[in-house]
């Protein structure tokens, strides 16, 4: 338990991290992160072909804009956003009533063990959010419940880690000559869905049909040059730095600029990445 916020046990230390500095920081910074996956933002609500009356649940919805614009496409419909972190969902609100969207709500909540009313949506969307909970069958069992039969689930998630250059190429910076550990392969972690053939088996048992994985690419923006990039990577990979002496921060620094330097472009500094197109429906 984090607070009031009920978390699944197994999920603790995400909802310490979401619902505290990695949260935080994902806020303050939220309309820089959503630059940087815009170039999948198309083709995620494409897939998602929202639906002018759709009931629709954001998985992990972080700052909303993807609930946002989902609520945009379903003027007669309802759209829920639900998050670990009340620091991303004050933005997401505040987005919202921005944009004077009232068919949109936002909650607070682990969605692995939400208990949703059964077959209350037409629809699930999720981009980048499903990777971190530490119960995988236990969580899309709720998406699952939670959708009508003939109703969809669309998910982006990434593909492997050497397929990312933008996450070895700044960790590799930030390592300073350590070798570190991958990052797990089953999760909880950004990488823990990147097996198409575990992400098939998680969805089919909990209720799905066999899901449709497309793979994409796109660009990831950092900032508009080298320093601004600095400046934002180093506070989001600053906890990588906890444990290096002085002349182990000052090398990671320095790899750091080097890496973005090398990917400064006319648009900003960019990194390849690579992620999954995933949509099933409920059986």
């Amino acid at each position: 338990m984090t607070g009031t916020l009920q978390v699944d046990p197994s999920n603790a230390e995400q909802a310490r991290a979401w619902d505290g500095d990695e949260g935080a920081y994902w806020a303050e910074h939220a309309d820089r992160f959503d630059r940087s996956l815009r170039g999948y933002r198309g083709r995620l609500l494409e897939a998602a072909a929202v639906r002018p009356a759709d009931r629709v649940l954001d998985v992990g919805c972080g700052a909303g804009e993807i609930t946002c614009e989902v609520a945009r496409r379903a003027p007669e419909g309802r759209v829920l956003g639900v998050d670990l972190s009340a620091a991303m969902l004050r933005v997401a609100r505040r987005r919202a009533a921005e944009q004077g969207l009232a068919n949109v709500g936002f909650e607070q909540a682990d969605a692995q063990i939400r208990s949703f009313p059964p077959r209350e949506f037409d629809l699930a969307v999720s981009r980048t959010g499903t990777m971190f909970f530490a119960d995988h069958a236990v969580a899309f069992r709720t998406v699952a419940r939670a959708v009508r039969p003939g109703g969809r689930f669309v998910q982006l998630v990434w593909q492997p880690p050497p397929l990312n250059e933008w996450f070895l190429a700044l960790t590799t910076a930030m390592a300073a000559g350590r070798d570190l550990p991958a990052p797990p392969p089953d999760g909880p972690g950004p990488f823990s869905l990147s097996d198409p053939d575990r992400v098939r088996r998680l969805l089919t048992g909990a209720g799905f049909t066999e899901p449709r994985v497309e793979p994409l690419t796109a660009p990831m923006h950092f900032g508009s040059d080298a320093d601004d990039a600095h400046r934002f990577v180093s506070g989001l990979l600053g906890w990588m730095l906890a444990d290096l002496d002085d002349s182990g921060r000052a090398r990671a620094l320095a790899d750091l600029r080097t890496t973005l330097r090398a990917h400064e472009t006319s648009d900003g500094v960019l990194y390849p990445s690579a992620t999954w197109l995933i949509t099933a429906t409920r059986a």
